[in-house]
């Protein structure tokens, strides 16, 4: 049996993340879970939401578990900071996927706010978003990442040994 919950509403005011507190204002727009999900191998939860970031305002540094994010910037401009210190700019109409645990942070370095919708798809009983608070790099999303001297750059979420070391978790996910 499927279950659904519309309507509900978070809003984040002045949540802690690590120890820096942020504005962004969310919005849930739909809970629905799935009985099986075979990339999870059991029940999945679906989960809608809007979420608003100030002028000028950095979230702090998380990653979704699960499938990741999907995001669509719907107004303003979000720049999206990867752990990696890789950044990307988006403007509304664009969407992206945040992959799962690949840890970034959204900032808004305009004078306008930013406002984006995402659906977040997690095994049932996980949360959409861990807050490590810190600046984390990685995970590795493909072999081309781990060639050249990038399998160094990678502390999460293990240190690699050698790029070939990257390039097995990459494959194999250990």
């Amino acid at each position: 049996m499927n279950k659904i919950q519309l309507g509900a509403i978070s809003t984040l005011g002045a949540c802690l993340v690590g120890v820096a507190a942020y504005a962004a204002v969310s919005q849930t727009i739909a809970v629905g879970t799935m009985d099986y999900l075979d990339e999870f191998g059991g029940p999945a939860t679906i989960t809608m939401r809007t979420l608003t970031i100030a002028p000028g305002e950095v979230l702090g540094w998380h990653y979704h578990p699960g499938a990741g994010a999907y995001t669509v910037v719907m107004t303003g401009t979000l720049t999206v900071e990867d752990g990696c210190s890789f950044e990307t700019v988006y403007t509304a109409g664009q969407a992206f996927r945040e992959p799962p645990l690949r840890n970034h942070r959204g900032k808004n370095l305009t004078t306008e706010p930013v406002v984006t919708a995402q659906t977040f798809i997690e095994p049932e009983g996980e949360d959409t978003t861990v807050r490590p608070g810190v600046q984390l790099c990685g995970v590795p999303q493909d072999v081309h990442e781990c060639k050249d001297g990038g399998w160094a750059a990678f502390n999460f979420p293990r240190v690699f040994v050698s790029q070939g070391d990257c390039m097995q978790y990459v494959v194999t996910g250990k």
